[in-house]
């Protein structure tokens, strides 16, 4: 942790508890996704759910990828992950993206648009927050929210047909916007 970075944001107006709270609160969203993502791919069987099962497996990769984004900017604030799993996913700021009772592709779907909306909301509220006043954080933020916009066209182009633009990731799990942010 850097005390001296921390002081600067604080300066800067930012309260870094509760923006500790926003990102621990995200990254938490992001783990559970990564692993209803998962589940929901897994489940997205027959002919029809094998034309999804690339676009969640880029999903479900870039959202292990926001996680682990997330997780440096976490401890160079002075927070740190909960030492329990559960207690950890307990904190997500997004709800499951749980298996549907009728797993159907349709159903699945509406899952997958349901939590890209609230990850958009996520990163629109930490990016309004930081905005000027904690530039790594918000440049952090404002990288996963490009991405969380791109997966929710896609799940939307999918669920309702109108084009959403969308571009095959040149490899699974690409992250273009926050790659730059891995180590």
């Amino acid at each position: 942790m850097s005390e001296h970075n921390r002081r600067l944001v604080e300066k800067a107006g930012i309260d870094v508890e509760k923006l500790l709270d926003m990102l621990l609160r995200a990254a938490a969203a992001e783990f559970t996704t990564y692993y209803y993502y998962t589940v929901l791919r897994n489940h997205a069987a027959g002919m029809e759910g094998e034309t999804i099962k690339e676009i969640v497996e880029d999903a479900r990769l870039e959202d292990r990828n926001h996680f682990e984004a997330l997780v440096p900017r976490i401890y160079e604030l002075g927070g740190e992950l909960p030492r329990d799993i559960v207690d950890f996913s307990k904190m997500a700021w997004c709800r499951d993206a749980y298996l549907p009772e009728e797993p159907t592709v349709e159903n699945i779907l509406k899952v997958l648009l349901e939590a890209e909306r609230c990850a958009v909301g996520v990163y629109t509220e930490i990016c309004k927050y930081t905005f000027g006043k904690d530039p790594r954080t918000y440049d952090l933020a404002l990288a996963i929210l490009h991405e969380e916009i791109e997966h929710e066209a896609w799940f939307e182009e999918l669920l309702t047909g109108k084009p959403s633009g969308h571009f095959r990731r040149t490899k699974p799990g690409e992250s273009p916007f926050v790659s730059k942010f891995l180590r």
